[in-house]
């Protein structure tokens, strides 16, 4: 038994939280990379790393001292080249907590996600296109000034309204804040994402967009198919049965209550979730 004593040391139990720190700080990363333009960067950044590492082997010295004025200048560059997902991976950073959020039922949010059912259903069987954010923990006043103000109460009516076809305010995304009706003809940044489907129009290229950079939850209905989808944190959720996206809306509109979790139950649960 010497030999477990021998590995039951603070010195082992450093090196492995330390592996696990650097694990996860990997996984995290690889999530927000995810989906985004920044993957084939990323490839290509390795591509320069190869090269630097087999002409420094070889030999070839111009070819060496040139990759390390591309490796050192990188930097600046990936600052740049990277912002969008620099700027998101820093949100995430912000919104995470060691605290346990237990989802509990508010009426406020449970009236908005029926009323909100009401327009989806209208509107889906119906063909008529929408496009729907509700701003979560990040502001969206940058995407709110693009829009026509109208401040009112979440209704399925007016929502349905707002999008029917040819009408003053039916082109561009209705921003919800704070449980009303913010704006709506509301512009969104359009994703570049190679993974969106090509039959996906510019409302769910909007609605990827948004959650590439802010924690919004964005409601698309397609006018081709009638098809409902979600995306929040990068993540595009397509063909949404009425149950299934009800379930969704719950689970991130209900109000939390903060209690504490150990880093253990934390890292199980984030994995779960995925």
């Amino acid at each position: 038994m010497e030999w477990v004593a021998a590995l039951l040391t603070w010195r082992n139990f450093i090196h492995l939280i330390d592996i696990l720190v650097i694990w996860l700080v990997i996984y995290e990363l690889m999530l927000l990379l995810k989906g985004t333009r920044a993957v084939q960067l990323f490839k290509g950044i390795l591509i320069i790393i190869a090269i630097k590492v087999v002409s420094w082997y070889v030999g070839l010295s111009t070819v060496s001292w040139l990759m390390d004025q591309v490796i050192n200048w990188g930097v600046i560059a990936m600052v740049i080249i990277f912002q969008p997902e620099i700027r998101r991976g820093l949100e995430h950073l912000g919104r995470g907590t060691m605290l346990t959020r237990n989802r509990v039922a508010n009426e406020d949010e449970e009236e908005m996600i029926q009323q909100l059912d009401q327009a989806i259903q209208y509107m889906s069987k119906r063909r008529i296109g929408a496009l729907i954010s509700i701003q979560m923990e990040t502001g969206l006043e940058e995407y709110i000034e693009t829009g026509i103000p109208l401040d009112a109460n979440i209704t399925g009516a007016l929502l349905i309204n707002t999008f029917i076809p040819n009408t003053p305010l039916h082109d561009g995304a209705v921003i919800i804040k704070n449980n009303r009706v913010a704006v709506a003809a509301a512009y969104l940044p359009l994703s570049d994402s190679k993974l969106i489907p090509k039959e996906l129009g510019t409302r769910h290229r909007a609605a990827v967009g948004i959650s590439e950079v802010t924690d919004a939850l964005t409601i698309v209905i397609s006018e081709e198919t009638g098809e409902v989808s979600l995306t929040k944190d990068n993540e595009l959720l397509r063909n949404m049965s009425q149950k299934n996206y009800l379930k969704f809306l719950r689970a991130h509109l209900y109000k939390e209550e903060s209690g504490s979790r150990n880093l253990i139950e934390d890292l199980l649960a984030r994995v779960k979730g995925r």
